[in-house]
């Protein structure tokens, strides 16, 4: 049996804390992310042609259910200009270029500028797992590009200790899909079956990897919905007791 030489990580709770950065927002007088990302495009609409807030809202969550249908269903996320694009169809609208691209950059950055929580511990955890494996992060990205996790990661001086980085947005196609593991392995040169994936999703983070012949470890410490019916190799509640369960996979 092969050993392992390599990790993949999952981003969203399983080293960023998703809407960590809510009660920050709200300290600061801010918008949620829900409606500001409505607002950003609304107020773009309203500044070129008039339109209600209650329009440009509604379409805005008419495409966000058409992405999380090809997201769950076809394992697609749209880039964001393709996103806005879908929108501005809905509404029968255009945007200058520039607004447009204002649009895209603003949403790209709104959990840049009040970036989520990293998971306690999770740094610490990299530290150690970097000095005997390769890492790679393997993450969809539901809003903010791959660009932006990437600055993401760098601000909680987590990056440093990435080989390489698969994110649905740049790969062509979002976990379970097999394309996010084989740029993985691409990226890191380590072959399938000597990598063990990390994640929060039963659906997407451990039978995907399990079915291309990987191990699979399931992440609890912030979502630990799937406990009760995944076929991880292993469970995990806290970053530090990732390296031991890693270690232990790859001697067995």
């Amino acid at each position: 049996m092969a050993s392992l030489k390599a990790v993949t990580f999952d981003l969203w709770e399983t080293l960023i804390a998703d809407d960590s950065d809510e009660p920050r927002r709200k300290e600061m007088g801010l918008r949620t992310k829900y409606d500001e990302r409505r607002h950003i495009l609304w107020e773009a609409l309203n500044a070129v042609e008039p339109i209600s807030q209650e329009s440009a809202y509604q379409a805005y969550s008419v495409a966000d259910a058409a992405f999380i249908n090809l997201w769950q269903g076809h394992s697609v996320t749209w880039w964001l200009e393709e996103r806005v694009d879908v929108i501005l169809k809905g509404l029968d609208r255009t945007l200058p270029a520039d607004a447009k691209q204002g649009v895209i950059d603003a949403l790209g950055a709104l959990e840049v500028d009040v970036p989520p929580d990293a998971i306690e511990g999770a740094r610490d955890c990299l530290a150690d797992l970097a000095g005997r494996y390769k890492l790679c992060i393997a993450s969809d990205t539901i809003v903010t590009p791959g660009t932006g996790l990437r600055q993401l990661l760098d601000g909680h001086g987590l990056k440093e200790f990435f080989s390489g980085f698969a994110f649905s947005d740049e790969a062509g196609h979002s976990k379970p899909h097999r394309d996010m593991f084989d740029s993985a392995s691409s990226q890191l040169g380590i072959p399938l079956n000597e990598m063990v994936h990390i994640g929060d999703r039963d659906h997407n983070d451990v039978k995907g990897p399990q079915a291309l012949g990987m191990k699979a470890v399931l992440f609890t410490a912030t979502r630990a919905h799937d406990k009760d019916i995944t076929s991880a190799d292993a469970i995990c509640e806290r970053h530090v007791d990732l390296p031991g369960i890693i270690d232990q996979l790859a001697a067995s």
